[in-house]
């Protein structure tokens, strides 16, 4: 049965061990001169927009002001992110390029990303890495805001690139934050959590993901969760 296997990026992927936050940080600075503290906020899961209205919000910013001047705030996120992401700072997971080239290998599924990041920043990071052959298309937080409308937008797009339809269970969306799980669930796409980022194996099993795992290194149970095989 065709699938449509859906990956996050930060935490399930990659780390990028601080190059995306200091980034943004100084481009919040340059920006809206926003001199607060970016270490109590967990971003895991949430789009760019949205971290950015929660940040800001709680500094006492008004939403018609955040908005004003976002095109200004991607646009210095961007180069700093650039000038970040190296090879060193960059790493992949345990078990990803595995997993990828398995998956690639098999004629009946199609893989795509599904992130908070807005596109260009997305593709930034997984520029020093082996990872972006495997994706020429995902849902992004520059497409919407809603973490929750990103699946139907991947949806629409793997079909264009593949020539097939998905939907529900068809769909499988693996990420390490809740907001990985909870974007599937209206969709009926079957999730799996992975606890390789900031969220506790605890918190995701209380989201009742389909699947569960520590990391993306045993391939071939990861396999049989994907494809739905005994």
């Amino acid at each position: 049965m065709p699938r449509l296997i859906l990956f996050d990026i930060d935490g399930t992927l990659i780390r990028d061990n601080g190059a995306a936050r200091d980034a943004y940080g100084k481009a919040l600075a340059e920006v809206y001169e926003f001199s607060g503290p970016l270490a109590p906020y967990d971003f895991s899961g949430l789009t760019d927009e949205q971290i950015t209205h929660m940040v800001l919000g709680d500094a006492g910013f008004a939403a018609a002001e955040i908005d004003e001047r976002l095109d200004a705030l991607w646009t210095q996120y961007l180069r700093g992110l650039a000038e970040n992401v190296t090879e060193e700072r960059i790493k992949v997971l345990a078990g990803v390029e595995e997993l990828l080239e398995r998956l690639t290998g098999m004629p009946d599924l199609t893989l795509g990303l599904v992130t908070g990041n807005i596109e260009r920043g997305a593709r930034i990071k997984l520029a020093p890495t082996s990872l972006s052959r495997y994706f020429s298309f995902g849902a992004f937080g520059s497409d919407s805001r809603d973490r929750v409308q990103l699946p139907p937008i991947a949806i629409e797009r793997a079909s264009k690139f593949s020539g097939r339809s998905y939907s529900g269970r068809d769909v499988v969306i693996i990420g390490d934050s809740i907001f990985d799980i909870r974007c599937g669930v209206p969709h009926g796409a079957t999730t799996i959590g992975v606890t390789t980022g900031r969220t506790s194996r605890e918190t995701l099993a209380r989201e009742k993901p389909d699947h569960l795992f520590d990391s993306l290194e045993p391939t071939e149970e990861l396999v049989g969760a994907i494809t739905g095989a005994p």
